[in-house]
């Protein structure tokens, strides 16, 4: 088995929002795509207006682009700037607001007993993943470049790109470059 794998952006699969007021395109599910646990997105949020509900699953989205506040139906609300993540209950009917205009927004989504973390990072230099049992990384480059090294394996990386790494108990992935991560990390 392969430590790094490219996902070539020509295999995102573009899908209706449950509501069908947008697209998004599908980096990436499992374990089965039809029936996933857990799925990675990138949307584009054209306009304001209502997210999709989708009960029993636990969101958390990123906006890549600018600022974009939620609103739900019982009262709550959330906002979040550029690259910060949000975190919420995906079976509450929200609307959302894009302070900034149309925007590219990244989503996690988890169901049944997947658990997993969306991060979005500053790459300045190096970094490290370090090797965890029953965790897989994913990696988009939100902006800039990379090199991503593991073992004997190498991939260079641009804006846009999107890899996976399954790091053995006895191995480590370095990242180099300059520009925006977002590293999500599932846990088995």
């Amino acid at each position: 088995m392969r430590t790094l794998e490219r996902i070539p952006a020509t295999s995102f699969r573009t899908q209706a929002w449950a509501n069908g007021n947008g697209q998004t395109r599908e980096l990436a599910a499992g374990p089965d795509p039809a029936h996933w646990d857990w799925r990675i997105s990138l949307a584009r949020v054209e306009r304001d207006g209502a997210f999709s509900v989708l009960p029993g699953v636990h969101r958390q989205l990123a906006p890549l682009d600018g600022a974009i506040d939620l609103h739900f139906d019982d009262g709550g609300q959330l906002g979040a700037q550029r690259l910060e993540v949000l975190r919420f209950d995906g079976g509450r009917a929200s609307t959302c607001h894009l302070p900034d205009g149309p925007q590219r927004v990244l989503n996690l989504m988890l169901r049944g007993h997947a658990e997993g973390e969306l991060m979005v990072r500053p790459l300045l230099d190096s970094m490290v993943l370090l090797p965890s049992r029953g965790h897989a990384w994913f990696i988009l480059v939100v902006a800039g470049s990379c090199r991503l090294v593991a073992n004997d394996e190498q991939l260079d990386m641009a804006t846009g790109d999107a890899a996976r790494v399954r790091l053995p108990a006895d191995s480590r992935a370095l990242i180099e470059g300059g520009g925006e991560l977002a590293l999500i990390c599932l846990h088995s």
